[in-house]
C-alpha cells in the first residue's frame, strides 16, 4: 500500500508568527521552521507563544531533521523549546545558525543540539525525503526557500 503525504501546519496559518510545518511520509518527518509569536493583550503574564508540538512529541522517533528557512523570530523563536523535546539535527544557513546558537545558549542547550550549516544549493537527505535549499531575497540575509522532494512529489515552501 502506498503511503500518504501529510503536510501538517502546527502554526503560522491565519496568524502572524508561530511558523511551523510538518512534512510526513511513511516513517519520516521533516519539520520546517519553529517560530514564536508575541502574545495578544488578553494573554497577561505570557511572554511568548510557541506552536503546540504535541504531534511531534508523539512521533519524535520519525523526526529526521528540522530545517529553518531564515532567522526571523517568527521562524526560529520556538527552537529552544522544541529541542528540549526532540533529538534531531537542525539545518540552517550560517547567519540563521548564528542567531539560533545564541538562543540555545540562553537555554543551556549549546552542546545538546546537532546543528548543520547549509548553503543555498545544498540538498540534505534523510529517510525517504530530501530538502533542497534555494536562495531567496527577504528582509533578512541568508534566507532560503525549500524544495522538499518526497515519493509523492515535490513541495515548494517559500519561507
Amino acid at each position: 500500500m502506498k503511503e500518504k503525504l501529510k503536510i501538517i501546519p502546527l502554526g503560522g496559518l491565519d496568524e502572524i508568527g508561530k511558523n511551523m510545518t510538518v512534512v510526513e511520509y511513511g516513517q519520516d518527518i521533516f519539520v520546517i521552521d519553529c517560530g514564536m509569536a508575541f502574545p495578544d493583550n488578553d494573554l497577561l503574564g505570557v511572554d511568548l507563544v510557541i506552536p503546540d508540538v504535541t504531534y511531534l512529541r508523539r512521533h519524535k522517533n520519525k523526526v529526521r531533521g528540522i530545517v529553518i528557512t531564515h532567522g526571523h523570530e517568527d521562524h526560529i523563536g520556538g527552537i529552544p523549546y522544541l529541542m528540549k523535546e526532540i533529538d534531531a539535527p537542525l539545518y540552517a544557513t550560517k547567519l540563521t545558525l548564528g542567531l539560533i546558537k545564541n538562543k540555545l545558549k540562553e537555554h543551556g542547550l549549546s552542546n545538546q543540539v546537532k546543528m548543520m550549516e547549509v548553503k543555498p544549493g545544498d540538498t540534505i537527505k534523510a529517510g525517504c525525503m530530501s530538502v533542497e535549499f534555494i536562495r531567496v531575497n527577504h528582509s533578512i540575509p541568508d534566507a532560503c526557500a525549500l524544495a522538499i522532494h518526497t515519493p509523492a512529489g515535490v513541495i515548494v515552501q517559500t519561507g
